[in-house]
């Protein structure tokens, strides 16, 4: 497999990303060691790892999550192409939650001080680090109020319009075809707290009522005003421009 290099990035000619100067495009491949293709369901952060890089996630849908240890899982957030995974274990000793791969995925891998290196030489960098940092933490606000607060209908309408806007914003249609949708239903409890004959009905029901549809592994939004309405978001879920390491 042919490497890309950053420069040449084909998430980079999305809107959703914000352009970066030749400097700042020269020190990010600087720091690239590698590209990581995996397959799905393969674990690409162990709960407890120590050693583990930073990755870019070039292409493919991932998971970040937490384990019980009698094997009950919390998903705490899915990852798309462009996230940048792994600078909670950078700010710990050790890795406080797991990653794994949805499906095929290509990874950038950067070497582990990457982030010093990224503050020491470029501060507008280093921002954009933070802004990340930030933003996810945001995207696991969400999570929280919606297992905290929402009900099961209004927690899977706001997994669907979120997943399907930030996917949608990767793609020249922005969704109009649809987006992919990987998730299998014990995903989706994973991720919102249900159990998996609650999510079952609820999806059910929702696509009855003709707010949606998952059909082939995508997800086409029928009453996108509907759905956002159930879910009683703050914004209309769109993603913010944003950094691309």
């Amino acid at each position: 497999m042919t490497e890309v290099r950053c420069s040449e990035c084909p998430l980079r000619a999305l809107p959703l990303y914000i352009a970066h100067s030749p400097e700042e495009l020269a020190l990010v491949q600087s720091l690239k060691r590698r590209e990581l293709s995996m397959g799905a369901g393969e674990t690409l952060i162990h709960e407890g790892q120590t050693d583990a890089p930073l990755y870019t996630l070039l292409s493919g849908w991932a998971f970040r999550f937490k384990t019980l240890s009698d094997g009950r899982r919390q998903i705490l957030s899915f990852l798309l192409a462009g996230d940048f995974i792994g600078v909670q274990q950078k700010m710990g000793d050790a890795a406080a939650h797991g990653v794994m791969t949805l499906t095929e995925a290509v990874l950038c891998v950067f070497q582990r001080d990457s982030l010093w290196e990224l503050h020491r030489q470029s501060p507008s960098m280093g921002f954009n680090i933070t802004w990340l940092t930030a933003h996810e933490e945001s995207l696991v606000d969400d999570t929280l109020l919606s297992v905290g607060r929402r009900n099961a209908e209004e927690r899977i309408a706001t997994l669907l319009i979120l997943l399907f806007k930030r996917a949608a914003a990767l793609q020249a249609d922005g969704g109009t075809s649809g987006v992919p949708f990987p998730l299998t239903q014990q995903h989706v409890a994973d991720g919102l707290g249900l159990s998996l004959v609650h999510t079952n009905k609820t999806l059910r029901k929702l696509e009855q009522r003709g707010l949606h549809r998952i059909s082939d592994g995508r997800l086409y939004m029928r009453d996108v005003k509907a759905l956002a309405r159930l879910a009683d978001l703050y914004g209309d879920g769109r993603p913010p421009q944003r950094p691309l390491v």
